[in-house]
């Protein structure tokens, strides 16, 4: 037994440093992924929320689309404690669908987006889904007293008939703003110059969906959306856009959108990336690109390298629709959109955040 001892207890001494390694080794990848969580920063009960914007003051924003016809409000201010307190004020937000439509009421809400000072808010005027009942337009909001600052509407011929105005952006280099028509397949740009619209890319390939159908872990949720996610790279001058029932991401210059001729703007797309199936997308300073992997639920990473990665995936990803980034942290919205059939007044629907 002694000749066998050396042995024994170098056995030992190799099994402890290769545990202890093991050990710290889990230890070193729990905390990697540990060290990105979701946080809460508002949840709304029975209210389907789909878009949030920061402003540069930290001011939070968000829009509940008319979907179904109870709508409590259309737009919010979120305060510190998570209270959703109207905005601009809850005249603005009484509008119902036994109403006739004004110029002074949200009808149907779809994005807000802050940006230098004031609140971009899209009024699609497609009430549920049933067509549009006047013309989509953008009211302009100043944050520094909540003043309505001006409207934009779209010219008759920029729109159809059954366009759902779902995102925008809004570019200061071309004093322009792109607007996504999700139900029909198009880019709309806004000249702030002329204050006039037009419809680019109608029905070209960039912005038809590519499927009918997303399949989630326990059902398929069987829908066709062309144009939604869009997102504007401020460093090359490119708009990003993707099909919300697709996985290719495009891209074209913002000055061509703007200036060039239906077959300038045509010639000029160019295929970033395959991706899986996004909704809400946004840049970071460093023209990094986060979009949404829905079925995976997860947000992805697309470098500007063009390397596509998981930043965060967790169930407390329940279809991120919309991005807005402050302070390091990038905010979303759980729609949870896939899991909505019937009724939802019983169901809870957040704004969250993680760390960047």
């Amino acid at each position: 037994m002694k000749r066998f001892l050396p042995y024994f207890f170098l056995f030992m001494l190799i099994s402890f440093v290769s545990c202890k390694h093991s050990n710290n080794s889990n230890a070193e990848t729990q905390q990697d992924n540990d060290s990105i969580k979701a946080i809460t920063v508002a949840q709304f009960k029975g209210q389907q929320v789909t878009g949030v914007s920061v402003s540069s003051s930290g001011r939070i924003f968000a829009n509940f689309p008319r979907w179904r016809p109870h709508v409590k409000h259309a737009v919010v201010e979120v305060s510190e404690n998570g209270t959703a307190i109207p905005y601009p004020n809850a005249q603005w937000n009484s509008w119902n669908t036994q109403q006739e439509v004004q110029d002074s009421v949200f009808v149907a809400v779809q994005s807000v987006i802050a940006h230098r000072n004031k609140l971009y808010v899209l009024d699609t005027r497609n009430p549920l889904w049933q067509g549009v009942i006047d013309a989509p337009r953008i009211y302009v909001f100043n944050l520094s007293d909540n003043s309505l600052d001006r409207i934009l509407k779209l010219d008759t011929s920029s729109y159809k008939a059954n366009s759902y105005t779902n995102d925008l952006r809004i570019d200061d280099t071309n004093n322009a703003i792109f607007i996504t028509d999700s139900n029909e397949g198009a880019i709309i740009v806004y000249d702030l110059n002329s204050n006039t619209s037009k419809r680019v890319l109608d029905q070209h390939p960039s912005v038809l969906a590519e499927t009918g159908q997303l399949n989630f872990k326990n059902k398929t949720w069987k829908n066709t959306v062309h144009s939604d996610g869009i997102a504007l790279n401020i460093s090359n001058n490119r708009l990003y856009y993707h099909s919300l029932t697709g996985y290719t991401l495009y891209s074209a210059p913002t000055s061509v959108l703007v200036n060039g001729s239906e077959t300038a703007i045509a010639n000029a797309v160019k295929k970033e990336a395959i991706t899986g199936a996004p909704d809400g997308m946004i840049f970071d300073e460093n023209q990094n690109l986060y979009l949404a992997d829905l079925k995976q639920q997860k947000i992805d990473v697309l470098s500007p390298e063009g390397k596509l990665s998981t930043f965060f995936k967790s169930d407390a990803v329940k279809w991120a629709d919309t991005f807005s980034i402050y302070n390091g942290y990038l905010f979303y919205t759980n729609s949870r959109i896939d899991e909505v059939e019937g009724d939802i007044s019983n169901m809870i629907f957040t704004i969250n955040k993680i760390k960047l």
